[in-house]
């Protein structure tokens, strides 16, 4: 399978805080999710990969070209014989980088001269769907319309790869479903591909193919939507009932006064082990064993990481 983003030993130090190690490669015709709390390193994990910020370690491949970082202490990224293929690349970032004095109308002008596969009627295609005025100026908009205007430019220059940094923070819930939905429309011919970093796991769960955990910096993993929310699941026991649980099948835990519950990563080995049997010989009362969600993976996985 030929893949959109290909990222080997990707490490990046700061004071106080180090990108870690970071491994990963995303299949062309797929959605991503890259899920992780405040300050965990997903954006500068896309800063990264983009060359926007040097890296101190790693490869990164995009659409098949390897990306040079921008050296460090200039502005400019190091000159190449053909970078045109960057403009199928297009970028969402959690702030509206347009000046507030522009307009719909004047963004599109500039547009047309920074894309040669600039496309104005679909851009205010997306312009009319999202219900955003061509005269009014950017300073006026609210954060939602500024989010609208930057994922609308987006997708309206022939990309085939969307990195979104929070994107859909800022909108009502209506809009964002109305945003997921185009997102979809554009991997549907498996030659398009997201990598969508957001906080809001309800939407990865919307739409995600495969999801990405990053906490302090280290990646700690990277699997498919579905498989996760099939094989993992939520125990709620007793104390004395957690302890038959195969230590293998753990990812995290929390111990409260009424009793324990325990991710586990696989409900079905759970099923096929001895823990059943072993926790109704302690008359502790039932065994409670729920679905996990993504935002339950996403916790216990971070509490289970800082212990």
């Amino acid at each position: 399978m030929e893949n959109a983003v290909t990222v080997k030993s990707l490490t990046k130090k700061y004071q106080g805080f180090t990108l870690n190690n970071i491994s990963f490669q995303i299949p062309k015709g797929c959605i991503v999710g890259f899920v992780g709390e405040n300050g965990a390193g997903k954006s500068t994990t896309i800063l990264s990969i983009l060359g926007v910020i040097p890296r101190d370690e790693g490869e990164v491949e995009l659409l098949g070209h390897k990306i040079r970082p921008r050296k460090e202490g200039t502005d400019t990224f190091d000159p190449s014989a053909d970078e045109s293929w960057r403009e199928q690349i297009g970028v969402v970032f959690d702030e509206c980088n347009f000046s507030t004095v522009l307009n719909v109308k004047l963004i599109s002008k500039i547009m047309e001269n920074v894309y040669r596969t600039w496309d104005n009627d679909k851009f205010l295609n997306y312009i009319r769907r999202f219900e955003l005025p061509l005269d009014k100026t950017v300073k006026d908009y609210s954060r939602g319309m500024k989010m609208k205007l930057s994922i609308a430019v987006a997708l309206s220059h022939d990309s085939r790869l969307l990195i979104l940094d929070e994107a859909t923070s800022g909108l009502d819930p209506v809009v964002r479903n109305e945003i997921l939905d185009i997102f979809r429309e554009f991997i549907e011919d498996g030659e398009h591909t997201i990598f969508l970093s957001s906080h809001i796991t309800s939407d990865i769960e919307k739409i995600a193919d495969y999801v990405m955990l990053i906490h302090k910096g280290e990646l700690l993993f990277s699997e498919s939507k579905d498989d996760l929310l099939f094989r993992y699941g939520i125990v709620k026991c007793s104390k004395k009932q957690a302890c038959f649980i195969p230590e293998e099948l753990i990812a995290g835990r929390e111990e409260n006064e009424f009793g324990v519950s325990v991710l586990v990563n696989d409900r079905e080995k759970l099923a096929e082990s001895s823990f059943s049997r072993m926790a109704e010989r302690t008359e502790d009362g039932p065994v409670v064993l729920d679905r996990a969600s993504i935002e339950d993976v996403l916790l216990y996985y971070v509490k289970a990481a800082d212990r």
